[in-house]
């Protein structure tokens, strides 16, 4: 899993679109994505049709990584939420999801149920108790290769000054990435990248509380990880709407606003499992003699 904390030291901003299956992460990766960021949200979202709220459970999410992980061959960045209870089952967590495929997981501060880092009414749990959340996912990694990704919410619940202490406080506790969750103005991503030590993620949510910075800028400001969780979804769900909505009115969709079949069946690798399916072929019995 080495090849994520390589990609980190490029001396450029890692851009890491958000996948909530194992289809999106094959087009994320067909478009030269060189990472994916496995979605809490998005799996939320589109395996159980709920919101951000805490409802997905581990299970859920282990499968998806497993699922994703056989799919592709680019890092994976899973989102581990609070990381399913306490420090014991983040233990659990890391070694399942590091089992899985996953090459960074992200675990946060947020009392249980969480919620989506965009919406109001979080909450956050005592800064040591995040600590021993974090010396044990670092001490259940099997691989040192495998990135743990401390996130804090703390600047909608105590400020951006709290925020900051806790990315800190959560990197000396071992953290490879920190991330602090919605900034919200350009001033405050640059106070962010400014008083937070080591690698660290913004998150670009569209429709969220951060402003959509370019990517120069967050270079010049020197974040490692610039991740954009929620554009393939939302971009899938437009497209879909559009298309129904055509149909509804009584036109099927022009070819030139949907993917081909070909496309389609290149991107599932059909020619892949023909060719298997060729090789594993029982003889037909005329075959079978000599």
């Amino acid at each position: 899993m080495s090849g994520l904390r390589a990609l980190l030291g490029a001396g450029r901003p890692l851009v890491v679109p958000g996948a909530a299956n194992a289809l999106t992460a094959r087009v994320i990766e067909d478009c030269g994505f060189e990472s994916l960021y496995v979605t809490g949200a998005g799996v939320a979202n589109t395996h159980l049709g709920v919101p951000d709220i805490g409802l997905l459970t581990f299970g859920e999410m282990l499968a998806h990584v497993a699922a994703i992980r056989e799919a592709v061959s680019v890092p994976l960045i899973v989102d581990a939420d609070t990381g399913f209870g306490n420090p014991i089952n983040v233990r659990r967590t890391v070694r399942d999801l590091e089992r899985a495929g996953a090459a960074a997981i992200q675990i946060e501060d947020q009392t249980f149920p969480k919620r989506c880092g965009h919406f109001a009414g979080k909450g956050v749990v005592p800064a040591a108790e995040m600590i021993a959340k974090i010396r044990a996912a670092v001490d259940a990694r099997r691989d040192d290769g495998t990135l743990i990704v401390a996130r804090t919410d703390a600047r909608a619940v105590a400020g951006l000054d709290e925020a900051c202490d806790r990315a800190n406080a959560y990197r000396d506790a071992g953290a490879d990435v920190v991330f602090v969750e919605a900034p919200r103005s350009e001033a405050e991503v640059e106070a962010v990248a400014a008083r937070v030590r080591g690698p660290q993620v913004i998150n670009l949510v569209h429709g969220g509380v951060t402003p959509m910075l370019p990517e120069r800028r967050l270079r010049e400001l020197g974040f490692a990880i610039v991740l954009h969780a929620n554009l393939p979804l939302l971009a899938g769900l437009k497209g879909v709407q559009d298309a129904l909505r055509t149909l509804r009115a009584g036109t099927v969709p022009g070819e030139e606003r949907l993917a081909s079949w070909e496309e389609r069946q290149r991107l599932v690798r059909r020619a892949e499992f023909e060719e298997l399916e060729a090789r594993y072929a029982t003889p037909s019995p005329e075959e079978g003699t000599s």
